[in-house]
């Protein structure tokens, strides 16, 4: 669609040049206002390192869809905080579909707001996840506290940079990959044990992925970042040699996925819009765009592409290690859960 502001005295101008006259400019400006009535928007309310990964899904997808319908898309995009970003559509955030860093966010959409049904995740592939990710510690070039494991991170003296997992998805999956360290090295108490002296290294929490890199590497605070695996790949592409990324000896299966906020399709007129979005997520086309992004897809040819992009290494899981994000919320980040009691900001 053009940029250019139509006027009346500009498609009559248009319609003389092509041979018509003026009695032809109302259906050309009649012709052109249908073309412009087609876009549809949608919006997309995601986690916060989720930017540049939709900025090009969008884009693909939009050809796509316009090429099969005809339809003209305006796809927008919403970023922030995981949890932050759950409450904003519960709160009202016309979300078409939320594409979140965790099924327990989402689940507290549809607990809570009911905007979409309990049984979410088992609309999609893989259970709704098209492509995974993990938590890994982004160093200072040199790695001048030689950092390689989980045990250097409550070190005295090392600045941990995390956001809170309070509002992000990222900082839930740190933690537990953190707890779940401990945890295999002495049993429940030494899991929290773990974390206490990890957090009483964290001198700041941000509210999201993307602050918390900024935090590490614009205001230059800390020693390591937790950061979730392409973010630590994108601040490298940004930063190059400033530097690198260590892999601990095990972390955890980051399973972001993906959901049709139904309430809110039937309301826009979407449904189909976003469906045919959602769907498009498990497609070769858009699998090789996360694996450009260093997410792990799920597509077999995206992931031979990129195999050699990621470090494999034991990576527990959510539902073995902590029996499924409802009870690790429950135990972990509820109002007064374990979070909460060995967390004490200065």
């Amino acid at each position: 669609m053009s940029s250019n502001k139509i006027t009346r005295r500009g498609i009559v101008a248009r319609g003389a040049a092509l041979g018509f006259g003026a009695a032809a400019a109302p259906l050309l400006f009649a012709r052109e206002t249908q073309a412009q009535a087609k876009t549809i928007g949608l919006l997309n309310v995601s986690y916060d390192p989720t930017r540049e990964l939709y900025k090009e899904i969008n884009a693909a997808f939009a050809s796509y869809w316009k090429a099969k319908t005809g339809e003209v898309l305006d796809i927008k995009q919403s970023h922030g905080g995981s949890g932050k970003q759950a409450r904003s559509v519960i709160d009202g955030l016309q979300a078409d579909v939320v594409t979140l860093a965790l099924a327990g966010d989402i689940d507290e959409i549809a607990a809570r707001a009911k905007l979409l049904p309990a049984d979410w995740q088992s609309r999609l592939p893989n259970n709704s996840t098209p492509y995974t990710s993990t938590i890994v510690f982004l160093v200072r070039k040199g790695n001048p506290w030689k950092i390689k494991d989980w045990p250097d991170l409550v070190k005295p003296g090392v600045g941990v940079i995390t956001p809170n997992p309070k509002t992000s998805g990222g900082a839930r999956w740190a933690y537990l990959a953190a707890y779940d360290f401990g945890r295999r090295h002495g049993g429940e108490l030494a899991g929290k044990d773990f974390v206490t002296k990890l957090y009483r290294n964290v001198p700041v929490l941000g509210a999201g992925a993307r602050d918390a890199t900024t935090t590490f590497a614009q205001r230059n605070i800390g020693d390591v970042l937790l950061s979730w695996e392409n973010e630590a790949y994108l601040t490298i592409d940004e930063f190059g040699p400033n530097y690198d990324i260590v892999y601990p000896s095990s972390s955890i299966l980051a399973e972001p996925p993906v959901a049709l906020v139904d309430k809110n399709v039937d309301r826009h007129k979407t449904r189909a819009q976003a469906t045919g979005y959602l769907n498009f997520l498990y497609s070769p086309r858009a699998q090789d765009i996360i694996g450009k992004h260093h997410f792990r897809p799920r597509e077999a040819a995206a992931v031979a592409k990129y195999a050699g992009s990621f470090r494999q290494i034991p990576l527990a899981t959510i539902d073995q290690a902590f029996g499924g994000w409802r009870k690790a919320g429950a135990a972990h980040f509820a109002d007064g859960a374990l979070f909460d009691q060995i967390y004490k900001p200065t």
